[in-house]
Protein backbone atom coordinates (compact mmCIF):
# COMPACT_ATOMS: atom_id res chain seq x y z
CA UNK A 1 0.00 0.00 0.00
CA UNK A 2 1.82 3.11 -1.25
CA UNK A 3 -0.47 5.54 0.55
CA UNK A 4 -0.93 4.82 4.24
CA UNK A 5 -4.41 4.17 5.66
CA UNK A 6 -3.78 6.97 8.17
CA UNK A 7 -3.15 9.51 5.41
CA UNK A 8 -6.22 8.33 3.48
CA UNK A 9 -8.41 8.67 6.60
CA UNK A 10 -6.97 12.11 7.38
CA UNK A 11 -7.95 13.29 3.90
CA UNK A 12 -11.43 11.70 4.15
CA UNK A 13 -12.21 13.15 7.58
CA UNK A 14 -10.97 16.63 6.69
CA UNK A 15 -13.14 16.58 3.55
CA UNK A 16 -16.09 15.74 5.84
CA UNK A 17 -15.38 18.86 7.92
CA UNK A 18 -13.57 17.32 10.90
CA UNK A 19 -10.61 18.82 12.70
CA UNK A 20 -8.27 15.81 12.91
CA UNK A 21 -5.16 14.93 14.93
CA UNK A 22 -2.90 11.92 14.51
CA UNK A 23 -2.67 10.09 17.84
CA UNK A 24 -0.44 7.22 16.71
CA UNK A 25 3.24 7.81 17.47
CA UNK A 26 6.47 5.93 16.87
CA UNK A 27 8.29 5.17 20.13
CA UNK A 28 11.98 5.33 19.16
CA UNK A 29 13.10 3.82 22.45
CA UNK A 30 10.99 0.66 22.02
CA UNK A 31 11.03 0.80 18.19
CA UNK A 32 7.25 0.30 17.95
CA UNK A 33 4.17 2.28 16.93
CA UNK A 34 1.84 3.17 19.78
CA UNK A 35 -1.79 4.18 19.43
CA UNK A 36 -3.74 6.33 21.85
CA UNK A 37 -5.75 4.03 24.17
CA UNK A 38 -4.02 1.08 22.47
CA UNK A 39 -6.10 1.34 19.27
CA UNK A 40 -6.88 4.96 18.26
CA UNK A 41 -4.89 6.31 15.28
CA UNK A 42 -6.86 9.53 14.75
CA UNK A 43 -9.02 11.77 16.90
CA UNK A 44 -11.50 13.94 15.01
CA UNK A 45 -13.91 16.63 16.23
CA UNK A 46 -16.79 18.38 14.53
CA UNK A 47 -19.42 20.56 16.23
CA UNK A 48 -20.71 18.37 19.09
CA UNK A 49 -19.09 15.11 17.94
CA UNK A 50 -15.82 13.43 18.94
CA UNK A 51 -14.70 10.53 16.76
CA UNK A 52 -11.87 8.06 17.45
CA UNK A 53 -10.66 6.19 14.36
CA UNK A 54 -8.56 3.05 13.88
CA UNK A 55 -7.26 2.90 10.31
CA UNK A 56 -6.19 -0.26 8.52
CA UNK A 57 -6.21 -2.16 5.26
CA UNK A 58 -9.53 -3.64 4.13
CA UNK A 59 -8.38 -7.19 4.90
CA UNK A 60 -7.57 -6.34 8.54
CA UNK A 61 -10.90 -4.75 9.51
CA UNK A 62 -12.14 -7.70 11.58
CA UNK A 63 -8.82 -7.93 13.47
CA UNK A 64 -9.03 -4.24 14.37
CA UNK A 65 -12.68 -4.53 15.47
CA UNK A 66 -11.64 -7.40 17.74
CA UNK A 67 -8.65 -5.41 19.05
CA UNK A 68 -10.95 -2.57 20.06
CA UNK A 69 -13.57 -4.90 21.58
CA UNK A 70 -10.86 -6.62 23.65
CA UNK A 71 -9.34 -3.32 24.81
CA UNK A 72 -9.50 -2.33 28.48
CA UNK A 73 -10.07 1.30 27.39
CA UNK A 74 -13.12 0.98 25.11
CA UNK A 75 -15.66 0.99 27.94
CA UNK A 76 -14.73 4.41 29.25
CA UNK A 77 -14.44 5.79 25.70
CA UNK A 78 -17.99 4.65 25.00
CA UNK A 79 -19.24 6.06 28.33
CA UNK A 80 -17.74 9.40 27.31
CA UNK A 81 -19.95 9.26 24.17
CA UNK A 82 -16.96 9.22 21.86
CA UNK A 83 -17.93 7.66 18.53
CA UNK A 84 -15.57 4.88 17.42
CA UNK A 85 -14.99 3.87 13.78
CA UNK A 86 -12.66 1.51 11.96
CA UNK A 87 -11.65 2.65 8.47
CA UNK A 88 -10.63 -0.21 6.17
CA UNK A 89 -8.99 0.86 2.92
CA UNK A 90 -8.57 -0.92 -0.42
CA UNK A 91 -7.77 0.20 -3.92
CA UNK A 92 -10.47 -0.48 -6.49
CA UNK A 93 -9.16 0.22 -9.96
CA UNK A 94 -7.38 3.55 -9.64
CA UNK A 95 -9.29 4.90 -6.65
CA UNK A 96 -9.25 4.25 -2.92
CA UNK A 97 -12.39 2.89 -1.22
CA UNK A 98 -13.08 3.04 2.50
CA UNK A 99 -15.33 0.69 4.46
CA UNK A 100 -16.40 2.36 7.71
CA UNK A 101 -17.36 0.11 10.62
CA UNK A 102 -18.99 1.80 13.62
CA UNK A 103 -17.94 0.07 16.84
CA UNK A 104 -19.22 2.76 19.22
Amino acid sequence: MATSPTQLSLKKLRAEGYLVAITEKFNHFCKIRQDMWGWCDLLAVKEDEVLAVQTTSYTNISARVKKIADSDTIGIVRKANIKVNVHGWRKVGSRWECKVVDVS
